[in-house]
């Protein structure tokens, strides 16, 4: 870290102490490792959408907002008498050298996967003797799809795998067939039970495929809500209403906004 480097991030530190300080923010003051919950979790979503759209203004704003709160939180565990930022610096400085020895020792690893295992040979010998499972350390609120992933790829790590996408998707044929016969029962327990069978096997295609299961809905949740809202308007042009048109007339203005954004997509040259 460079000296002006270090210099801004004192001064943020500074603020973070005044602003809880006495004189300080009132909204500030009167928040809580609690209250600051949802902040983290909507700042870090915020910084991911930045990302994904590809601003560097916006990384720069989003990816600041998620860095206050973690600085928020040192100074909660300071005024508390429990931690301080150098104690979290230290704390990961340390843990990464430790988990790196192929970089700050003498180890040898041949590829990303094989540092991804010695990474996880590292933790695991990390729990001062007590049994730890791998799949810890996956956090419950995560949205289901990156947890269901996350939990996966930990799984793979340690071998637990199918041999590839091919094998995931015999996987999914059988899981589809299992929620046809719980239709056919009409036994609504064991629908829900497959149907998310269903989803977690998709989820292994999805990953042996290299793509990201959550970035993959949330595309088509975009382009769904992109044909929805073009039909919408399609709709009101003809100064019709939604409610008032037959389905087979949504259906025909839907199958019209889908061909008008094929044709719309630039063609190879």
């Amino acid at each position: 870290m460079t000296d002006a480097v270090g210099s801004l991030f004192e001064s943020l530190l500074d603020i973070m102490e005044r602003l809880r300080g006495e004189g300080g923010c009132p909204w500030d003051r009167e928040q809580t490792r609690d209250s600051l919950k949802p902040y983290l979790i909507e700042e870090a979503y915020e910084a991911v959408e930045a990302i994904e759209d590809g601003r560097p203004e916006a990384m720069i704003e989003e990816l600041g907002d998620v860095l206050f709160q973690i600085v928020f939180h040192a100074q909660i565990g300071r005024e508390r008498g429990e931690f301080t930022m150098s104690d979290l610096l230290q704390r990961l400085s340390q843990k990464m050298v430790r988990r790196h020895p192929h970089v700050f020792g003498d180890r040898v690893v041949g590829s990303a996967k094989e540092a991804l295992a010695q990474w996880e040979s590292i933790k695991q010998s990390e729990a001062d003797g007590k049994r730890r499972s791998v799949l810890e350390g996956i956090p419950r609120s995560l949205p289901a799809l990156l947890r269901a992933q996350r939990m996966q790829v930990k799984a793979a790590r340690v071998g637990f795998d199918w041999k590839g996408p091919a094998a995931a998707w015999t996987k999914v044929r059988e899981e589809i067939q299992e929620v046809d016969e719980a239709l056919g029962q009409e036994d609504r327990a064991r629908i829900q039970e497959e149907f998310g069978d269903l989803l977690f096997s998709l989820v292994n295609v999805a990953r042996l495929l290299d793509l990201d299961a959550e970035d993959s809905l949330q595309q088509a949740i975009q382009k769904f809500r992109r044909r929805f809202v073009e039909m919408e308007a399609e709709i009101a042009a003809r100064g019709a209403r939604l409610a008032d048109t037959s389905l087979e007339a949504l259906d025909c203005a839907w199958e019209a906004v889908k061909a008008r954004e094929t044709n719309r997509r630039p063609t190879e040259p």
